[in-house]
């Protein structure tokens, strides 16, 4: 396989599964978590890559794709880590600035935001839920990164 068409493959699939989470969170309802969004960002920066990667020769890019695929993997990781209860998740959560809103309509924003745990599993598959997913996904997605690292540009 060429360069060019492993960095396609690699880049689509990160599309995908962007793609797929915005599909679980917009038609099946499932809002996503903290270490939810955590994983989307590393995806993000692939297709960025990937497509920077197809018009310009460089060594780089796919070996920064391969970092970003992984880093996905390893919050992935982390995350199922979570959800079985192998170890603490974050304790903090973080929100925008606050400002011209009064005590009830803030108490009212509060009260209507979907409250999404991270131990929690949303939904799973043949017994790994979508972050155990997203971590195989990824590993694979790395793989192929590094392979069109390998290859001659």
């Amino acid at each position: 396989m060429s360069r060019k068409l492993l960095i396609l493959i690699a880049t689509v699939g990160s599309a995908a599964l962007l793609m797929g989470a915005l599909g679980f969170q917009y038609i099946g309802g499932l809002p996503p978590c903290k270490l939810c969004y955590w994983q989307r960002y590393p995806h993000m920066a692939a297709v960025v890559i990937g497509v920077a990667a197809v018009f310009l020769r460089s060594r780089l890019l796919p070996v920064l794709g391969a970092l970003a695929a992984l880093a996905s993997a390893n919050v992935g990781v982390y995350h199922t880590g979570v959800e079985r209860g192998w170890w603490e998740g974050p304790t903090t959560c973080t929100s925008g600035p606050i400002s011209g809103l009064s005590t009830d309509a803030l108490l009212d924003q509060i009260m209507a935001a979907p409250m999404v745990r991270c131990d929690d599993i949303a939904w799973q598959m043949l017994g790994l839920s979508m972050a155990s997913w997203n971590a195989i996904a990824s590993l694979a997605l790395a793989l192929i990164w590094i392979a069109a690292a390998r290859r001659e540009a």
